[in-house]
């Protein structure tokens, strides 16, 4: 199926993957610095941000998303891109990587490592975190308008939410909320986790916000056990959603990872 994207730059292809309930102008604040040596599609995954729903009887889940996506970048004609994703999408980035898709991948606080315990505590708060964008987001302009109150309404995402502009604020708010695939890809994550040795051929890098509330840094580590020979990265001042806490902390992980070697 087509995906709403956005593709900028020139050189070797890099896909952007977003989190769960996100759309793909998370990635905006460096696109700038990857789009200079890279040519940069960020997607939104099927049945978020301005991408249609899935064809009738699709699953919801990671098999059915990978799949999605690797078709999409084939009808683009991309073959083994670099990739790279947050949350969801990093699951997603580390899926491709396993399927022999990507030539390296970044995943930024990537699902799939969590504990039982930690598992229903992140699904408990993004059950709550959607719902409370439904009801913010026919108020969402003039609340989110002032940077404390931005700050304290994406507290669970980000370290600094006052840094990301009202405008950005709203629409992820917007996107969140109307996200039709929301609730059921939520249900399908349920005790998803990522095999250990799972035999990827290619750099990895795994990057987590030291102040992530919703998948907590600790779980780094065990992502380092599943995947050994994976690089480390601890994004200093950052939450969740670390492209807008620290763009050129990012950006340079994204680039080094995409330049890394086996």
């Amino acid at each position: 199926m087509r995906l709403s994207h956005q593709r900028t730059g020139t050189g070797e292809p890099l896909v952007l993957i977003h989190g769960i309930g996100s759309r793909w102008q998370m990635w905006e604040p460096v696109m700038p610095a990857l789009s200079a040596t890279h040519d940069v599609i960020a997607l939104d995954l099927p049945g978020f941000g301005a991408s249609a729903m899935p064809p009738p009887g699709t699953a919801p889940g990671l098999p059915s998303l990978t799949a999605l996506v690797t078709g999409f970048l084939a009808d683009l004609g991309i073959q083994s891109p670099h990739v790279a994703g947050n949350s969801l999408g990093g699951l997603v980035a580390l899926e491709l990587a396993r399927r022999g898709v990507a030539r390296s991948c970044v995943a930024l606080s990537p699902a799939g490592f969590a504990s039982p315990a930690e598992t229903s505590l992140a699904r408990a708060s993004l059950w709550a975190g959607v719902r409370a964008a439904r009801w913010l987001e026919p108020r969402a302009a003039p609340l989110l308008s002032r940077p404390g109150l931005r700050r304290l309404a994406l507290r669970q995402y980000m370290e600094h939410g006052e840094r990301m502009s009202v405008a950005d604020a709203v629409g992820s708010v917007r996107a969140l909320a109307m996200a039709p695939w929301f609730d059921a890809t939520l249900a399908a994550l349920r005790g998803m986790r990522f095999p250990r040795d799972a035999g990827i051929g290619v750099p990895v890098t795994i990057a987590w916000g030291e102040h992530d509330r919703l998948l907590l840094a600790r779980q780094a580590h065990r992502a380092a056990l599943a995947i050994p020979a994976a690089r480390l990265v601890t994004l200093r001042g950052c939450g969740h959603l670390p492209t807008y806490d620290d763009p050129p902390q990012v950006a340079r992980v994204l680039l080094e990872g995409a330049a890394a070697r086996v």
